[in-house]
């Protein structure tokens, strides 16, 4: 998508004005964002999901007045006759090629935050609750209908007695009624209520990731550390002297000597935007943890060491994560170890690398053999 062109997916904004104007910002209601949307799963599709015990479901409903929450996976769900329950299916877009083409609409903004696509199947007057998330999230209707109440307030203390996030006191300041195509776009903390108006209701959450200021902290500090075993720098080798170090009265009192040597110990470590960057690569595009690649019979792959395809193309299997920065590449929670060349980085950016376009060193070739095989990548032969 070019940044600066009006975009039907945005309601005419370009991608840039979006991100100028309403991304953490300001909530946008875009009627007809899709033209004659159809959803990437059926309703018995994402119920089938559901009863797997490699995805993460939901099912909440009301009883009695009270939340009630299960997790997956559901050998048995409720019938569509009987009012007021949701199902909610995380990380679709690792499981279906349509969900994971869906997502990508949104690369706009940068892959080191898109998340997942989330999809939820309600009865009528089935939802979750008044809530907010921590991050951004397009809400895009699939079928049916839903109304949505919307409000930034101030009070976001929560029912300690919902077994899920939801507000002990909502205050809605506007409402919407969305039907299919249209979509909502929400930023973090922004409190939002979601009912479904009749039976085949369908919800297409694309959230996006958003660490806390501590967990990138710890992420680092973790890092850092990890760094250090594989190689101590020249300042950090040998051990901590106090030659000189009088006789105490008080054994139990820490040195101050001690003390300052910890600290000039920790000044030591560089923090620097190599170490972040090589942090955040890795774990950025660390797997989740139900994430288990398929594996390609050797015999039907070509052999890129020694015959690179004039043909064709090489594609990033839809739960392969990639990201650059310079010379540095990530894939799949590991630092690559060749460089970032031009047609690499346009293989993270594009997820797919026409072969008659690049042929790559023997290095690269290599590293791509390596992830052709580990079914990070595929190669898709020219239409006839």
């Amino acid at each position: 998508m070019n940044p600066d062109l009006p975009s039907r997916l945005l309601g005419g904004l370009s991608p840039s004005r979006f991100m100028q104007s309403h991304w953490q910002r300001k909530p946008l209601l875009i009627r007809g964002a899709f033209e004659n949307f159809r959803p990437p799963l059926s309703i018995a599709q994402v119920k089938r999901l559901a009863r797997r015990d490699d995805v993460e479901s939901r099912l909440v409903w009301r009883e009695q007045g009270a939340w009630q929450m299960e997790r997956g996976p559901f050998g048995r769900l409720p019938p569509a006759r009987e009012p007021e329950w949701t199902l909610l299916v995380q990380g679709v877009n690792l499981h279906d090629d349509a969900a994971a083409e869906l997502m990508a609409r949104f690369r706009f903004i940068p892959d080191a935050r898109l998340d997942d696509v989330m999809i939820s199947i309600a009865t009528d007057r089935g939802g979750v609750g008044p809530h907010f998330d921590s991050y951004d999230v397009f809400l895009l209707q699939a079928s049916g209908r839903r109304r949505w109440r919307i409000g930034r307030q101030r009070d976001l203390e929560l029912d300690p007695d919902a077994p899920l996030r939801v507000l002990r006191r909502f205050e809605p300041t506007e409402e919407f009624v969305l039907e299919a195509g249209d979509m909502l776009y929400l930023p973090p903390a922004y409190a939002h209520d979601g009912i479904a108006e009749g039976d085949d209701c369908m919800t297409i959450s694309i959230g996006f990731r958003s660490p806390s200021r501590a967990e990138l902290a710890r992420g680092m500090l973790e890092f850092a550390s990890e760094s250090l075993a594989d190689r101590t720098p020249p300042a950090l080798r040998g051990h901590y002297k106090d030659a000189g170090q009088p006789a105490v009265r008080q054994p139990a009192a820490l040195p101050e000597a001690m003390i300052e040597a910890a600290l000039a110990a920790v000044s030591a470590v560089k923090f620097d935007t190599a170490l972040a960057s090589r942090y955040l690569g890795c774990w950025l595009t660390e797997p989740k943890p139900e994430v288990v690649f398929d594996t390609p019979d050797p015999a039907t792959l070509p052999d890129l060491d020694t015959d690179w395809p004039s043909s064709g193309e090489l594609v990033l299997d839809r739960r392969t994560l990639m990201v650059h920065r310079g010379r540095m590449l990530f894939i799949n929670g590991e630092r690559a170890e060749i460089d970032a060349t031009p047609a690499l980085r346009g293989l993270a950016d594009r997820r797919r690398l026409a072969c008659a376009s690049a042929e790559p060193d023997d290095d690269a070739r290599a590293a791509l053999q390596e992830w052709l095989e580990a079914g990070w990548i595929r190669w898709s032969p020219p239409a006839r």
